[in-house]
């Protein structure tokens, strides 16, 4: 046993390559979203109509849930990185947690107000169909891109990385839907919009499930 240990360490010595060392999280997740808010700018300038974004941004209540939105996204995105790391606390995940809650009461307020001032036509589903779409089509080729750069640190909670990962840029897709927005958010809009950031989660933490079972 000693010899083939010997041997081993012998055959290690000399063919084993030095590992790279990844760098810092936080390094990653800001080169990550700087590549992002890169593509995402371009999207915008080309495709938005930024005069009927303006006029609904001087909102200070629609500019808070930006805030928020984009809040949620980016330290999503900075704790699933954290979280890629098999020494860090799983308390990682708790980062996003108070500006999600800010979204969701920023957006709430804005849905209560939409409905006193128009009544029952707040239930209308309206265009949110087309927000639910956006969301999940921003969310894919996002995720496709973040995933394989969480799993390089081999993660020992691939699913719980993968499903904060999902909510950031669920996040971000979001905040890029209200340059696309060109009208107040409904009570139908936010469960939709609920709706399309939890399906995106699931799928990605479903899928990294699926890829950790045939692994193993």
């Amino acid at each position: 046993m000693t010899s083939d240990t010997d041997r081993l360490i012998e055959r290690l010595a000399a063919e084993a390559e030095p590992v790279r060392r990844l760098r810092p999280p936080v390094l990653r997740a800001a080169l990550w979203l700087a590549a992002v808010a890169a593509v995402l700018a371009a999207a915008i300038l080309l495709f938005a109509n930024l005069d009927v974004f303006a006029r609904r941004a001087a909102d200070p209540k629609l500019a808070l849930e930006l805030i928020f939105t984009l809040l949620t996204g980016i330290l999503a995105i900075v704790a699933a990185f954290e979280l890629s790391l098999p020494d860090r606390a799983a308390a990682w995940a708790l980062l996003p947690l108070p500006s999600l809650a800010l979204w969701i009461a920023s957006s709430g307020y804005a849905c209560w107000r939409h409905w006193i001032v128009y009544g029952p036509d707040g239930w209308a589903i309206g265009e949110s169909a087309d927000c639910f779409r956006f969301i999940l089509g921003v969310s894919v080729p996002l995720a496709v891109s973040l995933v394989p750069l969480l799993r390089r640190a081999a993660p020992l909670a691939p699913v719980r990385v993968a499903a904060v990962g999902g909510l950031g840029v669920a996040a971000i897709a979001a905040f890029a839907l209200q340059f696309f927005h060109p009208f107040d958010i409904t009570i139908m809009d936010l469960a939709v919009h609920a709706a399309a950031v939890s399906v995106v989660v699931a799928a990605v933490a479903g899928a990294e499930r699926a890829v950790g079972r045939r692994k193993g």
